[in-house]
């Protein structure tokens, strides 16, 4: 299974920035800014992409602006225009199961209540990887999914991320220099994020 194209998740516009759904789309901005890439809107995929080096393979880096729920419309139509399987895509999308800033990564299963990974299970089908990034659950049960996935991290849990990021990144580039198999063993078994290694010294 080769990546081809890395996908981060999320809303388009200045509302839903660092919001708690938009971290995929947080985490692509800031890998193409690491590598001075610069995004282009393509119509007909309905998404913003650019294409970078990560390790030893070129890849494209998306970033669907059809809003979340219809995700796979944009992704489907990437996959098809290149000609692609699914499994020739990594989806970065936000987990409410999670901690904050601790990931999984995976290859099958449902959707675990995520209309992104619902749509493109019904778009583009199963075989896409995951790379899950958690968000910390609801503080409330009563409180509002939406409303929650939609609410901004407190500073301080941006600057968990911001600490997190190049680990985000090394991850990715395992991914897509070693395979699936290998990131599979070494990113699930991750038990701690920086910040908890740094509070715990």
């Amino acid at each position: 299974m080769s990546i081809a194209v890395i996908a981060g998740l999320g809303n388009p516009g200045q509302k839903y920035r660092k919001t708690r759904h938009n971290i995929g789309f947080d985490l692509v901005d800031h890998l193409a800014a690491s590598l001075s890439a610069t995004w282009k809107h393509v119509a007909r995929y309905e998404a913003e992409v650019t294409e970078v080096q990560l390790g030893s393979h070129k890849c494209l880096l998306a970033k669907p602006q059809t809003f979340m729920n219809d995700s796979g419309r944009s992704l489907g139509a990437i996959l098809r225009y290149y000609k692609l399987k699914a499994s020739s895509l990594l989806v970065i999308h936000d987990d409410i199961t999670l901690d904050i800033g601790r990931v999984k990564l995976r290859v099958q299963g449902g959707d675990g209540g995520h209309n992104g990974v619902h749509d493109l299970l019904e778009r583009v089908g199963p075989g896409f990887v995951r790379y899950r990034i958690g968000v910390g659950a609801k503080p409330e049960k009563e409180m509002d999914l939406a409303d929650y996935v939609l609410s901004q991290f407190s500073p301080d849990e941006g600057r968990i991320f911001e600490r997190q990021f190049p680990a985000y990144k090394q991850h990715l580039r395992l991914i897509i220099d070693k395979g699936i198999e290998p990131a599979l063993n070494i990113i699930n078994q991750s038990t701690s994020t920086t910040h908890e290694r740094n509070n715990n010294k």
